[in-house]
């Protein structure tokens, strides 16, 4: 096919076609969408030459930044902080000793330099959080394991990316002071941290005060402000990953103007970025240099499963109350995904010596990673009766546009087990003046509620309320007993 502005097109809507296809049998196979995506791009390598490493690179980046921007919005702060410590403890130690563990091996299978060993450790040091979330489908596990790993994939990047940019200043000058290396590791964390949570408070108040004509433009003006979030970090040299995360997890957990409209336009998009991403992948690397790297890709993927991750885990939590079914659950379900073969890039951009083959071998450990450990942590949660079955999805949403520009609200909240108000009825609660509740989604049904509806555990209540009196609304139906 010769290339025109058309024929593009024509391709690029095939691609995103099969790629939601693909994600289809996905979520039925119990494997990372990822996986899929990458298949097909390593198929259209056959047949159209593509080497671009600095425009992959590029939309990568952008894709990630999207899918952090996303998982942080979807993230419950009220179960995140009861892991954060843990969680940190993997995302910072875990990654360290992972890349440590990792990198030593890799030096002798590899035959490759010190610094060049430990820049392949940090480059697949990562987890990631839609590979591993994808590989869970919509089962219902443990939300203590959830939480943690949807924790520790949102920030652990940024130090996997730390440690791949040192190794590389290293490969490239030696006598780069270590001290200069430690001072710019704890300036990009707390930049990007504090970056994140102010930028996050300004997201919040101009959402719910632009008032803007149309309701569409709420969501191009939350992504534009998480693209915003991630160049104005990192032209202070800090953290741009981490700033967008920590952004999205404060405005995700605030409660903000046409937030149903933002929350499923950007779950959208970051499924559109994570095909367009993994296909792009998929077409630098072609079969014929996979199987040259086939014996140490195997022996690399092998070690970082079964030793490095799993030793990474139990030194990070060796003081956490986790039991040791736990620790194993999370050390397997550290999936590699979207970030290591992006940052396996990086050596490719700066051209440094052995870089093709760092990028096939991360690229056929992520692979095998995401095959092998995708297919098998939703029959390991079973295993070990982390599971409780499928997740029970909200049946329906309802977001009143007309609404937008007044003082009133749709609230969308869905009551957790030991809440204060299960058992009581609707009459009973001591909403404020002029708070209705409108709706009870129960199961797959519609119940339109009166004084007398008792309410129960899971049942998702849809309240109009006044603006200002949001807060105080959610915390009468989320509270629990004291010893909660």
């Amino acid at each position: 096919m010769e290339f025109s502005v058309e024929n593009t097109i024509l391709v690029v809507s095939i691609l995103l076609i099969i790629g939601v296809i693909t994600a289809k049998f996905s979520s039925r196979l119990g494997l990372p969408s990822l996986v899929f995506f990458i298949v097909v791009g390593m198929v259209l390598s056959q047949y159209i030459y593509y080497d671009n490493a600095i425009l992959t690179q590029l939309i990568g980046t952008f894709a990630l930044i999207v899918i952090l921007f996303e998982g942080g919005l979807q993230t419950e702060w009220h179960h995140i902080k009861k892991v954060y410590k843990p969680s940190l403890s993997l995302a910072t130690i875990g990654v360290l000793v992972t890349t440590s563990v990792t990198g030593i091996a890799a030096k002798y299978i590899l035959g490759v330099t010190w610094f060049e060993g430990f820049l392949f450790g940090a480059i697949v040091g990562s987890t990631d959080a839609a590979a591993v979330f994808a590989a869970l489908g919509n089962k219902d596990i443990k939300r203590k394991l959830t939480s943690t790993l949807e924790a520790e994939s949102g920030t652990n990047d940024p130090m996997a990316i730390f440690l791949t940019v040192a190794f590389l200043e290293l490969i490239q000058d030696p006598e780069t002071n270590p001290f200069l290396l430690m001072f710019n590791f704890f300036w990009q964390m707390g930049i990007g941290l504090l970056f994140g949570f102010i930028l996050g408070k300004m997201a919040v108040w101009l959402i719910n005060n632009i008032n803007l004509d149309s309701s569409g433009l709420y969501p191009v003006l939350s992504i534009a402000i998480a693209v915003f979030a991630f160049g104005i970090t990192t032209l202070f040299e800090a953290s741009g990953f981490l700033a967008v995360y920590t952004m999205a997890v404060f405005l995700g957990n605030h409660d903000i103007t046409y937030r149903h409209s933002i929350v499923r336009f950007n779950e959208g998009f970051a499924w559109m970025m994570q095909i367009l991403m993994f296909i792009l992948l998929g077409m630098l690397v072609f079969p014929d240099q996979l199987l040259k790297v086939f014996w140490q890709g195997i022996l690399l993927s092998s070690i970082l499963m079964i030793v490095a991750r799993p030793v990474g885990v139990f030194i990070s939590l060796v003081f956490t109350k986790f039991n040791l079914k736990e620790k194993l659950f999370i050390s397997w379900a550290g999936l590699k995904g979207a970030v290591p073969i992006v940052l396996a890039t990086y050596p490719l951009v700066v051209d440094i010596e052995n870089s093709g083959l760092i990028f096939n071998v991360v690229f056929f450990v992520v692979f095998t990673s995401a095959l092998i450990q995708g297919a098998t942590i939703s029959p390991l949660s079973k295993y070990f009766k982390f599971s409780k079955g499928a997740k029970a999805e909200i049946a329906h949403s309802l977001e009143l546009v007309s609404i937008g520009k007044t003082k009133n609200e749709m609230m969308e909240i869905e009551i957790e087990e030991g809440a204060l108000i299960l058992n009581h009825e609707i009459k009973d609660l001591p909403l404020p003046e002029n708070t209705l509740i409108t709706a009870v989604i129960r199961g797959e049904s519609l119940i339109t509620p009166t004084g007398n509806t008792t309410l129960q555990p899971r049942d998702t209540l849809f309240i109009l309320v006044h603006k200002a009196k949001r807060g105080e609304v959610k915390n009468i139906i989320r509270k629990k007993e004291e010893s909660e």
